[in-house]
Parts: structure tokens; sequence; C-alpha cells
């Protein structure tokens, strides 16, 4: 099948689609208005003569085929901004202050190594990292980029989606050895756990076309997200801990994963901005660098088997 010029612009809508979530923030995002999006979607269905989401009124799924589409609509999107973003380096190197904040735990494992390879690549931009668990208020502040790891609240800020990261549920062997390994969800609720503040109440757990939801108790609780590994670490009971966070102590028989067989949510990594940020160089580089960095990384790991993200 020759793919169009016109195939082409809707592949890019559908890729932005996906990840803004919706048609309407799709289209904000596009400069486009909701209709034309559809429209670009609606034409992508009916060449492909294939369904790439299943819709409801306000929100929608991925068909397997539409998420199988999405990555390849996805890469060349990427392409072209990388391209784009090369062309436009050539003319002018990108200069500046450039303040960022980020959670304390991924930001040492995850966003200062990518911003270390970043500062080498374009060292003329100045970087101010502020890594605190706080939700720092970004206007006031006067922060180019937040890393956050939830949805925007605050509609007057812009986010592009970094990264998802996927999740395990872990347990120290003392633990274990004390307590018992649960094998169900069910027998969750019998287990101590050590609480992180900022995630939801409920944990849910899926395996195949059943979800099971768990409301996890426990005596410790916490605000960051190393301390939440340390203490499972500690044998203080379990926790739902991202990959790469668990992955090494794993490796290391410091922690066990639980109920392997058992999906979680991933946590998505978003890049939250002022609208005003969106039309700086310098910011555009940095979000475009971290997202091809991520991008490789999750490649990489897809190809080597392993499972950081």
């Amino acid at each position: 099948m020759n793919v169009s010029f016109e195939q082409l612009k809707s592949m890019v809508v559908y890729a932005q689609i996906v990840e803004q979530g919706t048609l309407s923030a799709a289209a904000k995002h596009l400069n486009l208005s909701r209709a034309v999006v559809s429209y670009h979607l609606k034409k992508l269905e009916t060449q492909l003569g294939l369904k790439l989401l299943n819709r409801t009124t306000r929100s929608f799924t991925l068909t397997e085929a539409g998420q199988q589409y999405y990555q390849h609509c996805q890469e060349i999107a990427q392409q072209a901004e990388a391209a784009n973003q090369q062309i436009e380096n050539l003319k002018h190197e990108p200069e500046g202050l450039i303040k960022v904040t980020c959670p304390v735990n991924v930001g040492l494992q995850i966003i200062v190594p990518a911003l270390n390879m970043f500062k080498i690549q374009f060292p003329k931009i100045e970087l101010d990292i502020m890594l605190t668990d706080d939700i720092v208020n970004i206007m006031q502040e006067g922060i180019d980029l937040a890393i956050r790891g939830a949805p925007l609240t605050d509609s007057g800020l812009q986010a592009r989606k970094l990264i998802s990261m996927k999740t395990c549920l872990c347990a120290s062997p003392d633990y274990l050895n004390k307590y018992g390994r649960p094998t169900t969800p069910t027998e969750l609720v019998d287990h101590s756990w050590v609480l992180y503040k900022l995630s939801s109440s409920t944990l849910t757990l899926t395996k195949g076309s059943r979800a099971y939801s768990v409301k996890p108790k426990g005596s410790v609780s916490t605000n960051n997200a190393a301390a939440r590994t340390a203490f499972v670490e500690g044998g203080h009971g379990i926790a739902r801990i991202p990959f790469y966070d668990a992955a090494p102590k794993i490796a290391a028989n410091k922690l066990e994963q639980l109920l392997f067989d058992y999906e979680l949510s991933s946590i998505d990594l978003y890049g939250v901005f002022p609208p005003g940020s969106a039309g700086s160089k310098k910011h555009r580089v940095l979000l475009s660098f971290l997202r091809e960095h991520f991008n490789h990384l999750a490649k990489k790991c897809d190809r080597d088997r392993t499972i950081t993200f």
C-alpha cells in the first residue's frame, strides 16, 4: 500500500490523539479544530480497513491494531521532529538557562543521568535542577520544565508524555520468610504495606479480562519514593515499585517480585511547562532530547529483554 502525503499527516495526527489522551487535547496541541482531528482519524481507519480506537463519549481505548499502528506513527512523528531539530541546531546552537524540577528518586535515577548526556550535547545551555517531592508552583517559581508522574490538573499548563514506566509488587526475602508469600490478589489484604502518599489508595491488578482491587494498609508511609523502597528492603512490608528502581535490587536478591503474572498500571512520566516555554528553542531541544532518550532506552530494554521501562 502506497502512503500518500495526506495519510502521513493523518498518521501524525493519530500519534497525537494517543499521546494527548483525547481528540480535543490533540486538536489543541496541533492547533487544529476537533472536527479536523476527527476527520483524520476516520479517514485513517477507512484507508486501513481497521478500527484503531474503541471510543466512548469521554474516552477511548486502543485496539490491538491501534496499539501496533501507533508505534509506527509515533516513530514517524519523532523522526520528523528530530530532523527538524537537527537542522535548527545547525542554524543556531541553543543557549540560556533552563530551570527543571522533578521528584527526588526519579530525578537521581533517570532524569539526572539523561541531563548529564544533554549537557554534553548542548554545552551552552545552563541547567538549574530542583529535586523535590513537593508539587512546585511552576509559575511562581519560574520553572521551565517540571517532571511529573500524574496528568495535568492545571489547565493553564501544557504537558508532553515522556515515557511509561512499568511497575511491580515487591517485598524483601526476610519479610516473605516471616509472613509468607501472597499467591493471589485476595491474599494481599492480609499483608502489611509500605504506603506511598503520592499514589492512589487503591491498587488494581489485572489478569486477562479480570481486575482485582486492593486497598493497602500498613504502619509505614512516606512521600519519598527512595524511602519507600528502603523500607520495603528493610522488611517492613509490600509496595508497588517502578521497575527501574526494583530491577537492580531484585537482581541482587534484596527484593523479590510478587504476583508477576498479574499486570499493574504503568507510571506515565510527563514534562509539564508553562505555555510560554513552548516557543523557546532551548526548551524544545530539551523536551525532544528527553523523549528520544527514553524512547531509545525503552527499545533497548525490549531488545535485551530487560524490564527497566
